[in-house]
C-alpha cells in the first residue's frame, strides 16, 4: 500500500513510502536536507515498523522536538495503522 504523511515541524514537508505488512519500502521525502534524505530510505529501506520505530522515534533535529528521522517512525506508525483500519 502507497502512504503519504505530511510532516509536522520539519524542513521536509511530505513523506511517501510502501507498507506491505510490516515492511516498508520505497520511502521518500520532500523537501529537508538532500544528502540525509537520500541516505535515511536507503538505510531502512526493508525494515520494520518496529525497527524503524526503536531506531529514529525521539531523534530531535537543532532546536527543534522532532526531525525527519522521527517523522518518519510517526509515518511508518500511521501507515502501519491506515493499512489495518485503526
Amino acid at each position: 500500500m502507497n502512504y503519504v504523511y505530511k510532516t509536522k515541524g520539519t524542513c521536509s514537508t511530505e513523506i511517501s513510502l510502501n507498507i506491505e505488512g510490516d515492511r516498508i519500502t520505497n520511502v521518500s521525502f520532500t523537501g529537508g536536507c538532500n544528502g540525509n534524505l537520500k541516505a535515511v530510505p536507503a538505510l531502512v529501506d526493508g525494515m520494520t515498523v518496529e525497527e524503524i520505530e526503536s531506531k529514529l522515534a525521539g531523534i530531535t533535529c537543532g532546536w527543534k522536538q522532532t526531525s525527519c528521522a522521527d517523522q518518519l517512525a510517526r509515518a511508518c506508525r500511521a501507515a502501519y495503522e491506515a493499512q489495518k483500519g485503526i
